[in-house]
Order: C-alpha cells, then sequence, then structure tokens
C-alpha cells in the first residue's frame, strides 16, 4: 500500500510573536515494514535556523528558529509512504506464534535478557502516564491470567477498551488525567491509547504510544472531502520472545495495511507533532488538517517510469 498524507499545523497567536523554538515531528519514521518514499517540510514565516536530528526512540525530529515578528505560525508537512502489507501480516503472525504465558513473561522481565533492555524502559511511568490505581490494574487484570497467552490476552483487553469506552470529541485534552477517562470510560483515540498503556504498565508489561495517520473510507455514496482525516494514535505492547505487537482500540483492529506510524514513544509529549516555547503574550489557537490518500501502485509506477524517461 502507497499513502500520500498532508498534515497542516497552524498557531494564531493574540499577540506578535518576536522569536520561537518548535520542535516539528510530522516526518514519518522508516522501518522494515515501512518506507518513506518523499518527503517535504513547509514552514511560515521563514525559518532562521533548523536541523533535524533523530531521538532516543528513533523519532524524526526538526528544530526550528524563527527570528521574525510574526503572529500565525504554520507548519506543513507531505508525505508518501509504502507499507508493507505483506511483512506488517508476517510479522504480526510471527508475533502471535511465539508469544509465551503472561507468567512466564514476568519472570523474564523480573531478571536480565539482554534483549529486553531497550523495552523495560517502557515499563515504566511517564509525565502524560503516572502509575495506574488499583482500579485500572483490576481492570486490566480480568483478562490477563497467569498461564493465558499475552497476545490472545491484549486482543481481548483492547476489545474491551472498545466495547465499554465511547468515542466523544471535545470531552478530553491530552493533559486529561487518565483515572477521569477511565471513570467516565469515554475520550478518543489518544486517551484511549495512554489508558490502555497505563493498564499494561501496571501489571508488569512494557507498553509504548504510537502515533501515526490511519486511512479513513466515506460511507457507501459519500464522497470523502480533502483535509477530513486526523492524525491517530494506537498502543504497542512488548512481548518477551516475540517483539512488539500493535493494538487499535479505538477502532478493534490489529494494524496492518492502514496504519502509517509517525513515530513512538512514552506518551503523547515523545511524538506530539509541534511543540515549541515562544517570546509572546496572551493566548494561542491551535487548527490542524490532515488528509490520507492511498495512491494507485500501477499508476505510481506509470508516473515513475515516465519521469525516468523523459
Amino acid at each position: 500500500m502507497i499513502y500520500e498524507i498532508y498534515h497542516r499545523t497552524i498557531f494564531d497567536y493574540q499577540s506578535i510573536v518576536t522569536f520561537s523554538h518548535n520542535i516539528a515531528r510530522i516526518k514519518p519514521r522508516e522501518s522494515a515494514y515501512q518506507k518513506l518514499l518523499n518527503f517535504s517540510m513547509e514552514i511560515e514565516p521563514e525559518v532562521f535556523e533548523s536541523f533535524e536530528f533523530v531521538d532516543m526512540f528513533g523519532n524524526n525530529n526538526k528544530h526550528l528558529l524563527i527570528r521574525e515578528p510574526h503572529q500565525s505560525l504554520s507548519v506543513v508537512g507531505k508525505s508518501k509512504v509504502h507499507l508493507y502489507t505483506d511483512l506488517i501480516q508476517n510479522n504480526t503472525n510471527s508475533i502471535m506464534r511465539n508469544s509465551i504465558t503472561y507468567a512466564k513473561a514476568l519472570e523474564r522481565l523480573s531478571g536480565f535478557h539482554s534483549d529486553d533492555i531497550s523495552a523495560k524502559q517502557f515499563l515504566f511511568e511517564s509525565e502524560l502516564i503516572p502509575n495506574a490505581s488499583l482500579a485500572i490494574k483490576k481492570y486490566a487484570l480480568e483478562s490477563f491470567h497467569k498461564n493465558r497467552d499475552i497476545f490472545e490476552a491484549t486482543d481481548e483487553f483492547m476489545r474491551r477498551i472498545f466495547n465499554d469506552f465511547a468515542f466523544i470529541s471535545g470531552f478530553s485534552t491530552i493533559t486529561t488525567p487518565i483515572e477521569t477517562i477511565f471513570e467516565a470510560k469515554k475520550g478518543v483515540c489518544q486517551d484511549f491509547a495512554q489508558f490502555a498503556i497505563s493498564a499494561l504498565r501496571a501489571i508488569g508489561l512494557p507498553a509504548k504510544y504510537v502515533s501515526g495517520y490511519i486511512e479513513t473510507k466515506p460511507q457507501d455514496g459519500e464522497v470523502k472531502f480533502f483535509g477530513t482525516d486526523a492524525s491517530h494514535a494506537w498502543f504497542s505492547v512488548y512481548i518477551p520472545n516475540a517483539g512488539w505487537a500493535n493494538f487499535d482500540p479505538t477502532n478493534n483492529i490489529i494494524p496492518t495495511d492502514q496504519h502509517i506510524i509517525l513515530g513512538s514513544g512514552r506518551d503523547y509529549n515523545d511524538i506530539s507533532p509541534l511543540k515549541g516555547v515562544v517570546s509572546s503574550s496572551g493566548s494561542s489557537r491551535l487548527s490542524v488538517m490532515v488528509d490520507v490518500k492511498r495512491v494507485d501502485a500501477e499508476e505510481l509506477m506509470r508516473q515513475q517510469m515516465q519521469m525516468q524517461s523523459q
């Protein structure tokens, strides 16, 4: 599958900003299952200084220093990404085959194993996902029994979130406490992902926040309008001896051919698309537009061949 992604973020400021430092994370990462065919970033006003770096989680970052006085900041990312869906499905099947029981996972994670070192950083609380309450832990343990396979248990856990929680836009912000989301049983994709991570860490399993995009399709007979998509979030759980397994509780699916990964981290803050510090006063208003379009692979190949022949 090949996708074209348009991601625009605009900050409108109440007062003039004399200068700003920002970190943009809108360049999708590459992996064995996802290749970035091309990427461009457009920034207004003009950037005085910028540099790119890859952070400790493997995410693409771009630092932007703007010295020109401005009252609006616009950052647009345009990407073309190739998803190797057969490899993604094969990897998921491999994880399912090699998954171990919850009891065996806890036993292995309690000791030292070189393959588990990098995953263990996702066991601990983070800025937006503090240690969970006993009630959240009990909720998770309804699916995770000692001798139950972790992949099977996580799949059921995902489905319970999908059935028990309502998708309600506007109820929460990214800083709404996990406990509030759990008590109200409502929120959006970021809330469901961070709740799931909180619960999994509470029962001793490493879990990370995955940010990206998902292809959405209009209802039969309807036309999809440009910019009607949104960024998306899901979670990944670490299964010793098997690897990282992705689950999307918002849509009750295991990601395969519709989920484009932007990056991952301990919580939303590690992969927020745009954040920074400005010299100004007053408030600001954020607006975001996202469009995800599947590209006809054969048509793309014809275009590339035409370009090469010119």
